[in-house]
């Protein structure tokens, strides 16, 4: 069975993620500039509002016998602190019925 894995994450976190991914052989990431608010709805900062802010949208498809450790690896390089902190981010697990390589027509991983 294969999974998708979404993490939005703080943009300064990325390529700690992404070398911890690489390090650990899941290379296959595709990334994205986002814009937007978790369940703090924005930010004040002295008068100013921040209602989006700036995120980084990682996925990859991979085995799901590798999503604990993908999901730990992920988690352990985005958090801001040892118990962590508003803003830094959710993942997102869903089931994936097949993947197929558009220029080999190939199924699967």
């Amino acid at each position: 069975m294969l999974v998708k894995i979404e993490a939005i994450v703080r943009p300064e976190k990325t390529e700690l993620i992404l070398a911890k991914l690489a390090e650990k052989g899941h290379t296959a990431v595709t990334r994205m500039d986002v814009y937007g608010r978790g369940k703090q709805a924005g930010i004040h900062i002295g008068d100013v509002f921040y209602d989006e802010l700036p995120k980084e949208l990682l996925f990859l498809v991979a085995e799901a016998a590798h999503e604990k450790e993908i999901v730990d690896v992920i988690t352990t390089q985005a958090r801001t602190s040892d118990l962590g902190n508003y803003g830094d981010g959710r993942i997102f697990v869903h089931a994936i019925e097949n993947a197929y390589t558009i220029s080999s027509g190939a199924e699967g991983l």
